[in-house]
């Protein structure tokens, strides 16, 4: 049996999802993250040494990291599925979004996140201008243009397919989901883009997407 070790509002979440893509069974432990720092609990260290999600169990392989998580449950328990053959052009395609997704997409999207916590956080009154200044400096030189670069770059290859690695669906558009959701919920994407957020409505109503939610539970990256 495959086990989930699942944190809320993390990237365990396209995990389950791929599951239900796959009609794999798999059981769900959960973690809660503190809700002072917004970390995961110490107890994930139990099963990863970084003690970070998402993590799966199956049978003696412990597996972290999602593009890892992805390609190794496609290649053992896919059968042929959500992954285009191999040594095709789309296969090409499809290595390479399972990779550009964290390698990529999300350093600034993290690093937005992190400079918004920072504008946000308490700080003396004589220095909060100068904290102010500095991240707003960083936001506007840095991290807005390269948001914008990654979007217009998704989009546009968005725009050769119906799917990030070809015609049909696969893990790469599962892998891609959790970036997309991300900006669309703190990084800038919004209707000016219409082809990213036609791939966000489309995957939203995918039924093992839904089904995968209930088992999840609440996911605030929609919001």
């Amino acid at each position: 049996m495959i086990t989930v070790h699942h944190l809320n509002n993390s990237r365990s979440q396209r995990v389950l999802w791929l599951l239900e893509e796959l009609g794999l069974d798999y059981q769900v432990e959960r973690y809660k993250r503190d809700p002072q720092t917004m970390l995961a609990p110490p107890e994930l260290r139990r099963v990863h040494a970084l003690g970070k999600s998402p993590v799966i169990s199956d049978g003696d392989n412990t597996i972290a990291e999602s593009g890892a998580i992805v390609e190794y449950l496609i290649d053992r328990h896919g059968n042929g599925r959500l992954a285009p053959p191999r040594d095709s052009a789309d296969r090409l395609r499809y290595t390479y979004w399972l990779h550009y997704a964290e390698g990529s997409a999300m350093p600034p999207l993290l690093m937005s996140l992190i400079f918004n916590k920072v504008r946000q956080a308490p700080a003396p009154f004589f220095i909060k201008p100068i904290v102010h200044g500095i991240v707003d400096k960083v936001m506007a030189r840095f991290i807005r243009p390269q948001l914008k670069t990654h979007l217009d770059f998704i989009e546009a290859e968005l725009g050769r397919s119906t799917w990030f690695a070809g015609e049909d669906f696969s893990g790469a558009d599962i892998q891609m989901s959790f970036p997309l959701e991300a900006a669309a919920s703190r990084g800038g994407l919004d209707a000016s883009r219409p082809k990213s957020m036609d791939f966000l409505a489309r995957i939203h109503a995918r039924p093992a997407y839904q089904r995968a939610l209930e088992r999840g539970g609440p996911y605030e990256l929609m919001r």
